[in-house]
């Protein structure tokens, strides 16, 4: 029983090694891309509020409530998405002697909010009436995710159309009657502008209610196909 076991496994190997090893010929590899400059339709901002000083628990309540103030005004505004980030109590350290490790001197605390909507104007008021009590970290535009899903859509079309005439041209080219996929995939990308980042400002600059000059631009969407095709033979 053993012996027969063991010469069927060895039958079963010694196939699996023959149908690795056969050739493959007359495959191609291809690269197709397609792109478009889609327009920004989406603006999203963040701002944060930070305090600093001996008395942490006193410092997280001023921050807690600047941002639930902050919050509670964007949602009274239609179309303005709002959504806390990142909350951070971090300790501050003074300068100790030659001897000593330098001693605590104080906390800071700071969190963020993100805000995001299709109507520029409106988003941007709200900004510069909230740098009243919040500071702005940055500001940005983006494609929202329905404009994204279309334009992608389109540019996978055109991708796809792209390749099949590169393949078909390939053939021909070779004085072959066609080709056959073996196998392709699809990547897609978009390429926003950088955020406009707003740090460092003074006190004064923070506690302006006027709103920033904004333009929205565009952004490229990009598809590409990456596949293999193998000819056929005449």
């Amino acid at each position: 029983m053993l012996r027969t076991f063991l010469a069927g496994t060895l039958l079963v190997l010694s196939t699996t090694v023959i149908a690795e090893e056969t050739p493959r010929y007359d495959r191609i590899n291809l690269s197709v891309e397609a792109s478009e400059e889609v327009d920004n339709d989406t603006l999203v901002a963040v701002l944060y509020a930070r305090e600093e000083g001996a008395n942490a628990e006193q410092i997280s309540r001023q921050v807690n409530q600047r941002i639930s103030a902050a919050v509670a005004e964007a949602k009274k505004i239609k179309g303005v998405k709002v959504q806390t980030l990142d909350y951070s109590t971090q300790p501050i350290y003074g300068k100790g002697s030659f001897s000593n490790a330098p001693k605590l001197s104080g906390w800071r605390v700071q969190q963020s909010i993100r805000l995001e909507s299709k109507e520029s104007a409106t988003l941007s008021r709200l900004v510069g009436d909230l740098q009243k009590t919040l500071a702005v970290n940055s500001i940005s535009y983006t494609v929202s995710p329905e404009r994204r899903k279309t334009a992608q859509d389109k540019m996978i079309s055109a991708a796809i159309k792209n390749f099949k005439q590169r393949a078909t041209l390939i053939s021909k080219e070779m004085e072959r009657s066609g080709y056959r996929l073996v196998s392709m995939s699809i990547n897609t990308s978009g390429f926003a502008p950088p955020p406009y980042m707003m740090r460092g400002m003074a006190k004064a600059e923070m506690m302006s209610d006027a709103a920033p000059t904004l333009e929205a631009g565009t952004q490229r969407i990009q598809v590409s196909i990456n596949g293999m095709i193998e000819l056929q033979q005449q």
